[in-house]
């Protein structure tokens, strides 16, 4: 079995909040690759301690298995379900609106392909060459209203629910809506960037996709943690005084 090759690079920015409660992880097996953020719901209590619970399980359960996945979006929806169990528990006896809570974003890859689920707005960007392939579509009633044309981008940012998310992790004891990817196969030089709100948040789709030089030959012009943490730094300065946490993690394919 081939060996997956990548370059990899993560970032998580407190921005101007008081406290950091995104977390963000990256392992790097040789067959797979197993990318997680998280964003702890700062408007709910300990959304830190939801994010860190969150992250724990995954890993756990990414490392119990065998490489490469079988079953890669079955794997991601196990694990997706049993992280979310972790965080009810975390708040149980807790009432409802104090309860932990995290929107999260995940991908696998492996074999030449990425597979990928969230819940909530963290988000996840197929990116080619500069450019947005696939993003994921938000849990959110402002993503609708984008859908739908009855916004543009530049308004989506700036709208009164823009904060507002329609499912998360934790809260309630039922699982939460999850989107899975399907298998996306990626080309040498493909990068997929898994990022918070607070990265996208003040940024265009196309300003993220561009945070890396690229040049013909898919070589970098700085490396890829260089680039994202240029592109940390512009979307905290790009929301500030009001800043939130700003997480993300970047995956670069090679090959296998």
């Amino acid at each position: 079995m081939a060996v997956v090759q990548i370059e990899h690079a993560d970032l998580s920015l407190i921005g101007d909040r008081d406290e950091n409660q995104d977390r963000v992880a990256t392992v790097v097996g040789e067959q797979s690759v197993f990318a997680i953020v998280v964003d702890g719901m700062g408007g709910h209590s300990d959304g830190s301690r939801a994010a860190e619970t969150a992250i724990k399980s995954l890993l756990a359960a990414f490392g119990a298995v065998e490489q490469p996945l079988f079953d890669p979006l079955g794997f991601l929806h196990r694990a997706l379900s049993r992280a979310h169990d972790h965080v009810v528990q975390a708040g149980s006896g807790l009432p409802i609106e104090a309860r932990p809570r995290a929107t999260i974003a995940l991908c696998l890859l492996q074999d030449g392909a990425a597979y990928w689920a969230h819940v909530g707005d963290s988000r996840i960007y197929h990116i080619r060459q500069g450019r947005v392939v696939e993003r994921t579509r938000d849990h959110s009633h402002v993503e609708l209203l984008l859908r739908e044309g009855k916004i543009t981008e530049a308004e989506m940012h700036l709208h009164p629910m823009r904060n507002f998310v329609e499912c998360c992790l934790g809260g309630e004891p039922a699982v939460p809506e999850m989107t899975l990817s399907g298998r996306k196969p990626l080309l040498a030089g493909d990068i997929i960037l898994l990022c918070t709100d607070g990265v996208w948040a003040g940024m265009t789709d196309s300003s993220i996709a561009a945070f890396y030089p690229v040049t013909g030959d898919f070589e970098e012009a700085s490396g890829l943690a260089a680039a994202l943490a240029k592109l940390g730094k512009r979307a905290v300065a790009a929301s500030a005084p009001y800043s939130d946490n700003s997480t993300a993690a970047a995956l670069r394919y090679i090959g296998d």
